[in-house]
């Protein structure tokens, strides 16, 4: 595969055409003015060994040159060297509810905003984990299989909103269980894969439709952590009507819906999962105390997938640059006495152009 690491310096490639203007309105000019300061047939004898073709070739020489100084400058890559790395750390599946509560801005600029804020801190403090993500609402969904790749991790989870899942509610057992099933899968397709797990779930607990304790025993069970934060204040805040057309969501007596955080349930399933519970503010998300306490998992060493690493090949065009001006300051504009013998930039007139 093929990389170009510095495209900007292709717009430099603008200027060849600009150069072959340049050097022919030189030639055309010039020789309009020799035929104006005297007889064309005179100045030519007077110029004997003048090659006008030693002339083009030089300049063939310097644009080119000029053109592989321009790929030296753009690195070209290749991807053509495998490796192998040994990492150590943990699968962490970040199971992230999207339902409309979410949108409050009880924590500010609401609870999902800050909920991805948080993640993508938590993604660039990893070394060595997996991580994927999952969204919930009414149902489940994996948003990003495990994976190492934190760029990909944070790029995907920039794309996420409360439209992805057009059905309502908390279903964190669902979530829960499709992070099960995930891990499964990653173990199936992997061998000796013996990681510790853990899964991190992320709402403000309200509207459970589901037995999330009984999934989150069954986790434990497997080996899996969970942690729990809760995205809200106890207070609660309106929801804000999807679309940005203003108002708040209201219920069939015109009541504006205040939703609330239930932390009861989450601290449940904290205690049930072995793993720890923490609710979120204004100032604290809280996915650094989470972050704390996963590193305090033990973490083995596994072999990550191969990948391919970019090597620059720019040395070729480099030397050919370099050879391309010698062999240009070598050639003169007119004929060496030692080499006058060699007729290969002999043009076949001896006027000048």
């Amino acid at each position: 595969m093929i990389k170009i690491a510095e495209p900007i310096y292709l717009y430099l490639l603008v200027l060849v055409p600009v150069f072959i203007i340049i050097y022919l309105y030189t030639k055309i000019k010039r020789k309009k003015l020799l035929a104006k300061i005297g007889n064309i047939q005179l100045l030519s004898q007077l110029t004997q060994g003048y090659s006008k073709t030693r002339s083009f070739i030089k300049f063939l020489l310097m644009l080119s040159a000029f053109i592989f100084v321009v790929i030296v400058l753009i690195r070209i890559q290749l991807g053509t060297k495998i490796e192998k790395a040994q990492r150590k750390g943990i699968d962490i599946y970040i199971a992230l509810d999207i339902s409309n509560s979410m949108l409050a801005e009880d924590i500010l600029p609401n609870r999902l905003q800050r909920s991805k804020q948080a993640i993508s801190k938590l993604i660039d403090k990893l070394e060595g984990d997996r991580i994927g993500i999952i969204i919930f609402a009414g149902k489940s969904f994996v948003q990003l299989p495990l994976t190492n790749d934190y760029s990909a991790a944070k790029m995907f989870l920039e794309t996420i909103s409360v439209n992805d899942i057009p059905e309502q509610g908390t279903a964190i057992g669902s979530a829960i269980d499709k992070a099960m099933e995930s891990f499964e899968i990653s173990e199936n397709n992997e061998k000796d894969n013996k990681r510790n797990k853990a899964i991190i779930i992320i709402t403000d607990g309200e509207n459970h439709e589901d037995d999330a304790l009984e999934k989150t025993a069954e986790a434990v069970n497997k080996g899996i952590f969970v942690y729990t934060i809760g995205m809200g204040l106890p207070e609660g805040a309106p929801i804000p009507v999807a679309g940005g057309i203003g108002g708040y969501k209201k219920d069939k007596e015109g009541n504006t819906i205040i939703t609330r955080l239930d932390e009861t349930l989450l601290q449940k399933i904290a205690v049930t999962g072995k793993g720890a519970y923490v609710r979120a503010n204004n100032s604290n998300a809280g996915l650094q105390t989470i972050y704390d306490e996963i590193n305090k998992i033990e973490k083995k060493e596994y072999e990550s997938r191969s990948f391919s690493d970019y090597e620059d090949k720019f040395q070729f065009f480099a030397a050919l640059a370099l050879l391309f001006l010698l062999v240009e300051f070598i050639i003169k504009h007119r004929k060496n006495n030692l080499l006058s013998k060699i007729k290969l930039f002999e043009s076949s007139s001896n006027k000048i152009q």
